[in-house]
């Protein structure tokens, strides 16, 4: 399962209910987050002026997971999601593009918090509680 930036950060802030809602589809699973999640989450400290405490409790929760890193081949299904959601007329904000591709690349669902952003993206196994719209 790739979890995406969103979903880790539901545990990160101890959002028990919503985090509730997912925890069916984590338990006794591989977990893995993509090289971006990282940046993602390694911005936050600087943002919220985290200490060492809080920091240290991040870099130890993302031991739990598997990080995938970026690569050639990565590089090369992101550019065609990028041209295909460009010629669909669909926008995608970049770092989802590249967790998208991770979840394609890696052929393995992606777990999110954010339908919206992903619900278009061709060919990619979406798990999230969010309802459709």
């Amino acid at each position: 399962m790739l979890v995406d930036t969103n979903v880790f950060s539901l545990f990160m802030k101890k959002d028990t209910s919503r985090a509730a809602l997912y925890e069916r589809h984590l338990q006794g699973r591989a977990l893995y987050v993509s090289f971006i999640t990282v940046g993602e989450l390694y911005r936050w400290p600087f943002e919220r002026a985290w200490g060492e405490e809080k920091k240290a409790e991040l870099v130890q929760r993302l031991r739990s997971y598997t990080v995938l890193p970026f690569d050639d081949a990565l590089a090369w299904v992101w550019a065609e999601l990028y041209f295909n959601m460009k010629r669909m007329n669909k926008q995608m904000p970049w770092p989802d593009s590249w967790i998208a591709a991770t979840a394609l690349r890696h052929n393995m669902p992606l777990v999110t918090e954010n339908r919206k952003d992903f619900e278009h993206v061709p060919n990619l196994n979406l798990i999230s509680e969010q309802p459709k719209k």
